[in-house]
């Protein structure tokens, strides 16, 4: 009876990791193949629809800039 467990087991095990290989590589055909650029933000295009780049405005924080910002409590009113 452990024979054939072991026989099953190592039988299913086998094709499951076939199975896998096989559905890990059509899901890689398609995920390169058929799948959708991803879009910009609305706000990176002219009214005609054409990316600009140029004048988009991107904020970026110093680490520490905000460090202060604990000083003030707004309990003291």
């Amino acid at each position: 009876m452990l024979a054939i467990s072991l026989v099953y087991g190592s039988f299913l095990t086998v094709l499951f990791f076939i199975v896998g290989i096989i559905g890990g590589w059509i899901a890689r055909e398609y995920m390169m193949n058929y799948r959708e650029i991803p879009k910009l933000h609305l706000e990176c295009y002219d009214e005609h629809g054409n990316v600009i780049p140029d004048e988009v405005v991107a904020v970026t924080f110093q680490e520490g800039f905000f460090d202060d910002y604990d000083e003030y409590d707004e309990d003291d009113d």
